[in-house]
């Protein structure tokens, strides 16, 4: 099995606040919020390589 990339998902009620609020905390995102069909997803890095993917379902 090939490695892949570390993901960890957390579901969210408002993508854009969570995005906000993470930014003013200097926060770097790797990916603002985006729609991708039935949900709006944004990601992060956590500094230690793995990726922080929040999600709200649309």
């Amino acid at each position: 099995m090939e490695a892949g990339y570390p993901y960890t998902q957390f579901d969210t009620e408002d993508v854009d606040a969570d995005y906000d609020r993470l930014t003013q905390l200097g926060v770097e995102f790797s990916m603002k919020p985006t729609v991708m069909e039935t949900v709006k997803v944004a990601v992060f890095n956590d500094t230690c390589g793995n990726n922080i993917q929040l999600v709200q379902n649309l």
